[in-house]
This record gives C-alpha cells, sequence and structure tokens, in this order.
C-alpha cells in the first residue's frame, strides 16, 4: 500500500454570506492544480481528493479565508459598538493577551508522523518556549506548536513548524507500507508472526513495525519493505 491520496469533505456553507461559492470553488482550483475535486452540493459540501501536502495547502488558504472573515465581523461589530456608546469619561488602554501565546498546526498522516517520532524524534522536539502535542484521529495526526506570546517565540513556532512540514514532505515521497493481514489465523500464529518480525528487525533498521490484532503494518523505504515482507 502506498501514500497515495486522501479524500477530505469539505462544507462551504461557512462562506455563503460574503463569497458566491462557485467563484470561491473555482478559486480552490486555480490555487490547488494538484487536487480533483468534486460537484459542489447544494447544501454546500465539496468533495476534494489528493495528496496530504496538497490537501493541506488547502486548507491553510481557507482557515486565511476564514480568518479574513472573522476579522472583517469584529471590525463592523467595533464599528457599531463605537457607534452606539458614549464617549468615555477617561481613556483608558488596554491589551488582550493570548495566554497560549503563537499557535500553528500541521497535519500528517499518521503512519509519517509514527515514522518520524520513531526515526527523527529531534523534529519534534523543540526548546525555548515552544510546545509541540499531538492529537491522532484516525489515519490523520494534527501537531500543534503553541509559544510564549513573543515575537520571538512567533518567529520560532512558524520555523518549528516549516521544519516539520519540510520533513513530512520527503518522508511522504519516501515512505511505503505493507499490510500483512492476519485473516483466520489462531492467536498463537498471530504471535509466530510477531515474533519473526522481532527477530527481522536488526537487519532492517529503518523499517518501522506496527502490531495490530488484526495485521502488522511495515513501513518503511520501497526496498526494505519488499525485502522485509518476503523474508517474513
Amino acid at each position: 500500500q502506498v501514500f497515495s491520496s486522501v479524500t477530505s469533505l469539505l462544507d462551504m456553507a461557512i462562506f455563503k454570506d460574503k463569497f458566491v461559492l462557485e467563484d470561491l470553488v473555482q478559486e480552490m482550483k486555480g490555487k490547488s492544480t494538484a487536487l480533483s475535486f468534486g460537484p459542489l452540493q447544494p447544501n454546500g459540501l465539496i468533495s476534494v481528493q489528493g495528496s496530504f501536502p496538497a490537501i493541506e495547502a488547502l486548507r491553510d488558504f481557507l482557515l486565511l479565508k476564514a480568518k479574513s472573515l472573522s476579522t472583517e465581523d469584529k471590525k463592523e461589530e467595533s464599528r457599531s459598538h463605537q457607534r452606539q456608546r458614549r464617549r468615555p469619561q477617561q481613556r483608558r488602554v488596554t491589551t488582550d493577551h493570548d495566554v497560549h501565546g503563537e499557535r500553528q498546526e500541521v497535519i500528517l498522516d499518521t503512519d509519517v508522523y509514527h515514522y518520524m517520532k520513531r526515526f527523527f524524534p529531534r523534529i519534534l522536539q523543540v526548546n525555548g518556549g515552544v510546545l509541540i502535542s499531538n492529537i491522532t484521529n484516525g489515519d490523520t495526526t494534527i501537531i500543534c506548536i503553541e509559544g510564549a506570546e513573543s515575537r520571538s517565540n512567533a518567529r520560532q513556532v512558524l520555523r518549528v513548524k516549516e521544519k516539520i512540514e519540510t520533513w513530512s514532505v520527503k518522508l511522504y515521497n519516501t515512505l511505503r507500507k505493507e499490510r500483512i493481514c492476519f485473516g483466520e489465523r489462531s492467536s498463537r500464529e498471530k504471535e509466530r508472526y510477531k515474533s519473526v518480525c522481532e527477530r527481522l528487525k536488526p537487519r532492517f533498521p529503518y523499517v518501522l513495525i506496527i502490531p495490530c490484532d488484526t495485521h502488522i503494518d511495515i513501513i518503511g523505504n520501497s526496498s526494505d519493505i519488499f525485502e522485509f515482507t518476503k523474508r517474513v
């Protein structure tokens, strides 16, 4: 099995009050030529298929669109409030601090995340007020990168995000996955398969083995995966 593509179902209805959805979809297609788009449904849903990096780029584009709408709404609300309120008796200057500081997110294929965590842990280890956490939901894992509120930390958070993205693309284009399904095999046979995989690990130091109840996933480059599964 190859990390080939993922299909996402997007709900474009949140944009209908500010955009003509058909025009927005055309803009998305122009910016994401590597993706395949399904028809736009009357309820605003549209399916999109393509690689994780391309889906991630589209997600960032839509987040910017949504953020711009939020900013415009807040400005309009502020202007409306200022028109209605009386002149304050004393001028006050307040600053809203985000206690979590700068925040960035990266969406990874879960298998790529496991491989990165196992063989390239330094990519996910940072210092200097930057915190990395993850949320795994099936085939996707969201990496959350946060830092204290300061320009230096904000820049560092962005650098960490870019580093993770760069490595994820490299691994995405390099890694392959083979799945050994147990089928109707007995518990004893399953344990035998797992034992064989463990014995082979020293010969294939860059192969990741993920044993499950119903199968074993083997992740690595093409040549290693081919040779490993043949020996198993």
